[in-house]
């Protein structure tokens, strides 16, 4: 009967598949580590990708900032200018008012009153005068009633004073200033139809 020892093929099939068992984890390690590589190279470059788009609307993002500043200093540029525009309108509007209040109260002024102070405060004029009795001071707050540039005439108080060692009655009166443009009623201009001529009779 033959006998045959197996003992050394055994152990060679042993040594192949360790030799086999460690060529795959090497193979395996040196694949993880190309992964992990290859993962890293692109996170790293998408990255540097995100990096740069970043950095890219950081600059239209200042860009933008520096349009909004000058489109502000526009805005106020804007503002501004028509603001002056405002201001010339008015003062092209009104530029005749000062010329139509002084014609109006020469010509709406009765005899035996005096004007003192004329102060005007946008369309409010305050008068300060002298009047030989308070009926004079009526008879102007009707002239003023029936003027078309003036209007609204308030009696703020009415005082005795002496004047020239005698006696005088010494008022402050507030009026409003129309600004209606020109007057269209027929006559000479700063005249309503039927008011009193200048410098009326006596009341």
């Amino acid at each position: 009967m033959v006998r045959i020892n197996l003992l050394p093929h055994r152990e060679q099939k042993r040594h192949a598949r360790q030799r086999q068992f460690i060529s795959m984890a090497i193979g395996l390690a040196v694949l993880g580590i190309a992964v992990v590589g290859l993962v890293h190279v692109v996170i790293a470059a998408r990255i540097d990708n995100q990096g740069s788009r970043n950095k890219l609307l950081q600059e239209e993002i200042a860009k933008l900032d520096e349009q909004i500043k000058e489109i502000d200093k526009l805005r106020e540029q804007t503002q501004a200018l028509l603001a002056r525009k405002q201001i010339v309108e008015t003062l092209q509007a009104n530029r005749t008012e000062a010329v139509h209040l002084l014609d109006q109260l020469v010509r709406q002024l009765p005899d035996g009153l005096y004007l003192k102070s004329v102060k005007q405060t946008g369309g409010k004029v305050t008068l300060v005068g002298y009047a030989q009795s308070n009926a004079r001071v009526s008879t102007l707050m009707r002239n003023i009633e029936s003027s078309p540039w003036l209007a609204s005439p308030e009696l703020v108080e009415i005082k005795s004073v002496p004047l020239d060692k005698q006696k005088i009655n010494e008022f402050t009166l507030n009026l409003q200033v129309k600004r209606l443009g020109e007057p269209t009623a027929p006559g000479a201009p700063g005249k309503a139809p039927g008011a009193p001529a200048a410098k009326g009779g006596k009341a």
